[in-house]
């Protein structure tokens, strides 16, 4: 009798200790998400602008994204400057020629590096898109200063920056941004980036990154940004995005 409790009691503890501990700690696995929309500020070296990303899940480690991104483009040499003989004048880019924003379209694929071990861990990912630039420049207008009929007063005239008639003595300072629309040229080219982005969202339907990398613009002629400086028809930045969004 005593033999076959033995074995009754072993059977037991082994059936007991097979089984799952339920008091024992398992992270939640979380849902299958193919979908995310996000969007973003972006600070490069040569300016700021806006970024917003569509994308979809190839494999679990690797997705598709869309991009459209809106970033200025400002000339190395750039400096502000005000009219130091009349007060409340307006500060001006002394030199330029014009403002330069582009519009990037482009495809990429964003790969996992490193994957989150836990709730609250970051996952590293490499990114690389490419797709076409389209620049717009647009003319600088200023606000000119004439001498009247009058000792000491002065018209302002809004012109169109002009390096052989315009100088820092007669410059009051910016016109309005509007000024000049309608003369925008289109410089179309292409760019690419390459990146590492840190995604460090709390939960698996939250977007929170932050990524870093390098792009390059790249246009078919020169692009005349300056007055008294070479100008460029390559433009090379290092950049820093932060991006929120959603995965569904």
């Amino acid at each position: 009798m005593t033999k076959y409790l033995i074995v009754a009691f072993l059977c037991i503890a082994s059936f007991s200790f097979g089984q799952q501990n339920p008091f024992e700690y398992e992270e939640e696995k979380p849902p299958l998400l193919k979908k995310e929309f996000s969007f973003g500020l972006t600070i490069h070296t040569s300016g700021w602008g806006v970024d917003f990303r569509k994308g979809k899940n190839i494999t679990g480690y690797k997705k598709r994204v869309l991009e459209a991104e809106l970033v200025n483009m400002k000339h190395s040499k750039e400096i502000r400057s005000v009219n130091p003989y009349f007060d409340n004048a307006k500060s001006f880019f002394y030199g330029k020629q014009n403002t330069f924003t582009v519009l990037r379209t482009g495809i990429g694929q964003h790969k996992v590096m490193f994957s989150k071990a836990e709730k609250g861990g970051v996952e590293v990912r490499l990114n690389y898109t490419a797709g076409l630039s389209l620049g717009f420049a647009k003319p600088v207008y200023l606000n000119i200063l004439y001498p009247t009929a009058f000792e000491s007063q002065y018209e302002v005239v809004v012109e169109k920056y002009d390096p052989e008639r315009h100088y820092v003595d007669n410059i009051y300072g910016r016109a309005p941004f509007t000024e000049g629309i309608s003369e925008i040229k289109i410089y179309p080219g292409g760019y690419g980036k390459l990146g590492l982005s840190f995604e460090y969202g709390t939960y698996s339907e939250d977007i929170k990154l932050i990524e870093v990398g390098a792009s390059l613009d790249a246009y078919g002629k020169e692009v005349p940004i300056m007055a008294y400086a070479k100008n460029n028809q390559f433009f090379f930045n290092f950049y820093i995005t932060l991006m929120y969004g959603r995965k569904w």
